[in-house]
């Protein structure tokens, strides 16, 4: 599966500078793990960092003024007081090309007071640390590679300070040639290049990130949605609103009918109190969801199920898709459910991020100690307020004396919830 090695994120909201794993600048640094999961008191910006996700997407599908103006204005979002370039960096690896892409996208005002994307460089490390481009704009000018399929041979590499000055050079009105590049002017400075040059064939590793960024799912899940009524028609995959469920369930019994027999049977196992699960037609012909509990004879229906049994298993659901999305952000799934679920809940988490095929980087923010007791030092982040008002990330494992209580036992939720994760 592709999967974020790292990313960064300078001027937004509280997240003035936030990076988290490997990036083009802290190399050094471990990678994300297929699990991930930030924690931090109310307030410190994890809904922030779970938006910073959800903006990218937006860029992407709309352009970088829509998806500022659906946030309330780039001011508004840019970090208070700044006047610098709102910038994000991903690191991922797709398990196609030889080594990680990195993707930077800087976006600014215009003489007019309008969004644009300012910069955008999608390139290819190296095993130096150095970097073959792939594509390279300012404003609506720059580079787009002539053949992919010839990166892997291409001698020529840049640092990227050497990036820097291809584009200090383009703000001078300066282009020069570039081995394997060949100069592109884009009409509409408000759309990613990505999406631009990710339709076209001659370009598949711009492709294969722009696909991955569409094939995001972010949660928005609440309980009430899947009971709320809904238009009848089988849908491939779970919406992030999850008012599509019986939608999905309607394709999985229908494309998918032993294998979805196996999914509920295995759900129904994993919920406390639910004996079945299972699937009955009404005369209509929509297909409804039955859910049988211990100690009753007739099942219950969606619209009577408690919230937090629905919740787990829509999440549930989420992971048994077939074709699973390449990224599952949730924010503070613990909502609603007892805090004897949670460990359950993050080792499904865990194993179908680790799974060889059919799974997902998985990447959650919580403030609930009980889901921190299931994980791992390597897998937490703990994102912080400075006194400046602005955030900071830092890693448990980067604390010898938080992976030696770890190490002996003690869990890490207990950790937090003492004040061992606090800094000092």
């Amino acid at each position: 599966m592709a999967k974020i090695e790292g990313f960064s994120i300078s001027n937004f909201k509280a997240l003035k500078e936030v990076i988290l794993g490997n990036t083009f600048d802290t190399l050094e640094k471990a990678p994300l793990t297929p699990l991930t999961v930030v924690i931090g008191k109310n307030g410190v910006g994890k809904s922030t960092l779970f938006d910073a996700f959800g903006f990218l997407a937006d860029c992407l599908k709309n352009g970088v003024e829509k998806a500022c103006d659906s946030r309330g204005g780039f001011e508004k979002i840019r970090s208070k007081g700044q006047d610098a370039v709102m910038s994000f960096a991903i690191t991922y690896n797709d398990e196609v090309t030889t080594h990680s892409i990195v993707y930077q996208l800087g976006i600014d005002l215009d003489d007019k007071g309008r969004p644009y994307v300012l910069s955008e460089i999608l390139s290819q490390k190296t095993e130096k640390s150095r970097y073959k481009l792939i594509l390279l704009r300012y404003g609506g000018i720059g580079y787009v590679s002539k053949s992919e399929t010839d990166i892997d041979q291409l001698d020529y590499e840049i640092t990227m300070e050497e990036a820097e000055e291809i584009i200090r050079n383009l703000r001078q009105g300066t282009k020069k040639e570039i081995p394997n590049m060949k100069n592109v002017e884009l009409e509409d400075i408000r759309k990613l290049g990505i999406a631009t040059f990710g339709a076209l064939k001659q370009h598949p590793r711009i492709s294969r990130f722009r696909q991955f960024l569409e094939d995001w799912y972010l949660s928005y899940f609440t309980p009430y949605a899947p009971k709320e009524s809904t238009f009848a028609g089988a849908q491939k995959h779970l919406n992030k609103r999850g008012d599509n469920l019986a939608n999905v369930v309607e394709f999985m019994e229908r494309e998918h009918k032993d294998r979805f027999k196996e999914i509920l049977e295995n759900i129904a196992k994993k919920i406390p109190g639910i004996d079945k699960i299972d699937t009955a037609r009404t005369e209509d012909g929509q297909l409804l969801l039955r859910f049988t509990d211990k100690g009753f004879t007739d099942p219950f229906y969606v619209q009577q199920v408690s919230d937090g049994t629905l919740k787990v298993f829509t999440y549930l659901l989420l992971l048994n898709d077939p074709t699973p999305p390449p990224f599952i952000c949730i924010e503070e799934p613990e909502n609603g459910l007892y805090h004897k679920l949670l460990e359950a809940l993050v080792r499904e988490f865990r194993e179908h991020a680790t799974g060889e095929k059919n799974s997902s980087q998985v990447f959650i923010t919580t403030h609930q100690p009980y889901l921190v007791d299931a994980l791992e030092p390597e897998e937490v982040w703990i994102l912080e307020k400075d006194d400046d008002g602005f955030a900071t990330v830092r890693r448990a494992s980067d604390d010898p004396l938080v992976k030696n209580l770890v190490a002996e036992g003690l869990p890490l939720g207990g950790l937090w919830y003492s004040d061992y994760l606090d800094p000092r």
